[in-house]
């Protein structure tokens, strides 16, 4: 049977099938990753890896912790639950990085853990950016991760496949961030929704590492559970320049895992280098492999874009919104999305020799200590601080909304960050907008949403975005309905609470505030539920109630809390017409019943209206 490159992948990484079975879209497999981060939500972690049983990790190899998300947290309580996640991974010998070394993605990249043709997870709805590498990365929960500690391994479905066929290249001053930003706004009705997607095509010879590292990132926001580019002379490339680096620098690393004589990496060096190229043949998708959906662009019509407010969504090309001079007042270079050496080198570009403008602040931060050092060396580093940026340490600090720098009530915000959910860079009365960083960094300096324009360059097709939906080859087999387990109620009964909005995120869901404060009780996280979606909710839900939500339901950040308040809030059953495919794990995982029914769905939207926020109970 023919397999396209996902499905070869998790062949690869994966069991619970016969001998000799060729694995397909639609089934469920037990995956090995080749490794797992988790962040700060270690600190979660650690008590449901203990609650397994389990005393020591099934690999500790497999296991990488970073500490990144809130690091500018300098109080007691947070460097007492950093001291614990250190002792502990240090303690099982797990693969170790502390705060100020940078945001995990990055570390999976640099030090080699997410290796093209692998299979990488995360608990950290981001690990997507994987792809870029021609890693096949996917979030994990947090319970899957401590599974995955305990026996090495959890269950997935492989999901549908979708091919995103790339022609051309991209104008001049046009870069990956405003090509996902336009996939995001552009085929924004869920049509990759819960999908890997497969990029090809002659256009992606023409895309640098980091603009992959940016699109595969942002697939996330685009609905998709992986972004998976090729493994090509591209990719081979940037690991033979890694490798050299840490050969030449002798770079050791923070588990003496390097050579700090030979500057020979554990990972990315010559040996496995070679190991790669010899099996490239492998690492191509059959020419007959089946894919749900095509979708077809020709980069040569991209445009700088932005996405929001409020929304990824909500797109609009850069051209029309400059006459608008849409006030700004915070602009920010952080996030693992767009804050490499190639990002600050663009907005270095566009700062060298102006200032910032009165009335704005523009944060940097870079996604690593090492991007950062690059950065210095290089001079850009200094050509931001010159211009009046703010820096900030290497981490994920104003993008998840802790730290330095966050959107107050009232204020505007454009971020090359990924994402600009209501209340997730602060206040829910803010407004965020999305941007690569040379459009923040010119807004930075005009002050209002500005950025450089490029005329299309239309590589003579008729219609530069197109997607086609293809049969499924797989015939449905008849079978019949699975019984009901012994014990479990065949009825709920329950007053519905219709919440009607479509997309709704997990930090309207579980605020982004709350997220790191682990010792938060059952009690407290039902006291926030649904705080940034729409604080009367607390007056108007009650234990037993049944909500019913929109489509795709708990998209954006994988936290579990987003799950586990609503369950500790009293409801007995949360439908939707269809969910985020990592909060229905969340929600299975611990206990919390989703049902999917869109024609409900669709029937209370008709008799309630989808035209505000207001919850409403029948």
């Amino acid at each position: 049977m023919a397999q396209n490159l996902v499905e070869k992948i998790v062949q690869k990484y994966s069991s619970g099938y016969p001998e000799g079975y060729m694995v397909k879209s639609g089934d469920y497999v037990m995956i090995h990753p080749k490794h797992v981060m988790t962040h700060d939500n270690t600190g979660a972690v650690i008590p449901k890896f203990k609650e397994t049983g389990a005393t020591k990790l099934a690999n500790p190899r497999q296991v990488v912790n970073t500490l990144d998300h809130n690091i500018q947290d300098t109080t007691e309580k947070n460097l007492e639950k950093y001291r614990k996640i250190e002792e502990f991974s240090r303690g099982m010998g797990a693969d170790f990085y502390p705060a100020g070394r940078g945001i995990g993605h990055q570390i999976m990249i640099e030090e080699g853990y997410a290796f093209p043709g692998a299979l990488a997870v995360a608990s950290d709805s981001h690990s997507n950016m994987y792809g870029g590498m021609g890693c096949l990365g996917t979030p994990v929960v947090r319970t899957d991760a401590a599974a995955i500690w305990a026996t090495g391994k959890t269950w997935w479905q492989i999901p549908p496949v979708a091919k995103v066929v790339l022609s051309g290249k991209l104008p001049t001053g046009v870069t990956g961030k405003d090509l996902i930003i336009t996939l995001c706004g552009y085929f924004s009705k869920d049509e990759v929704l819960n999908h890997a997607v497969e990029f090809s095509g002659d256009g992606v010879q023409y895309l640098t590492i980091d603009q992959r590292l940016a699109i595969a990132n942002m697939t996330t926001e685009w609905g998709a559970l992986v972004g998976l580019f090729p493994v090509d002379d591209e990719t081979i490339d940037w690991l033979t320049d890694r490798a050299e680096f840490v050969k030449k620098r002798g770079l050791q690393g923070v588990n003496s895992d390097v050579d700090a004589t030979g500057g020979i990496h554990p990972r990315i060096n010559e040996k496995t280098i070679a190991s790669l190229k010899a099996g490239m043949s492998d690492l191509k998708a059959d020419e007959d492999a089946f894919y749900g959906k095509e979708i077809k662009i020709d980069l040569g019509a991209i445009e700088p874009a932005v996405s929001g407010p409020n929304g990824v969504k909500v797109w609009n090309k850069v051209s029309t919104l400059i006459d608008k001079k849409i006030k700004i007042d915070k602009a920010y270079l952080v996030s693992c999305v767009n804050s490499r050496v190639e990002d600050i080198a663009e907005a270095a570009s566009v700062l060298k020799g102006n200032k910032i403008a009165d009335g704005v602040k523009f944060y940097v931060a870079a996604a690593s200590s090492e991007v950062q050092a690059e950065s210095e060396r290089r001079g850009d580093w200094e050509i931001l601080l010159d211009a009046g940026a703010v820096p900030l340490p290497p981490g994920c600090g104003p993008c998840i909304g802790l730290g330095t720098g966050l959107l107050e009530a009232g204020e505007t915000g454009i971020s090359a960050t990924n994402r600009n959910f209501k209340g997730r860079m602060g206040s829910p009365d803010s407004f965020a907008y999305l941007a690569s960083p040379a459009v923040v960094a010119q807004s930075a300096i005009s002050g209002f949403i500005d950025g450089r324009t490029s005329k299309p360059q239309n590589l003579g097709t008729s219609e530069p975005f197109s997607i086609t939906v293809n049969s499924s080859k797989i015939v449905a087999d008849g079978s019949s309905l699975i019984p009901i387990i012994e014990g479990f109620p065949g009825v709920i009964e329950g007053e519905i609470i219709f919440c009607h909005q479509d997309n709704l995120n997990t930090d309207g869901i579980y605020p982004g505030k709350y997220t790191y404060q682990d010792d938060i009780t059952p009690e407290g996280q039902a006291a926030v539920a649904m705080e940034n979606y729409d604080p009367e909710f607390q007056k108007l839900a009650g234990f037993g109630d049944v909500i019913v939500g929109g489509f795709n339901f708990g998209t954006g950040s994988s936290r579990e809390q987003a799950a586990t308040a609503l369950k500790y809030r009293g409801i007995s059953v949360l439908i939707a017409g269809s969910f985020s495919e990592t909060y229905k794990r969340n929600a299975i995982n611990n206990g919390f019943l989703t049902i999917e029914v869109p024609e409900l769905v669709s029937e209370l939207k008709v008799k309630y209206g989808s035209e505000n926020r207001v919850l409403n109970r029948d």
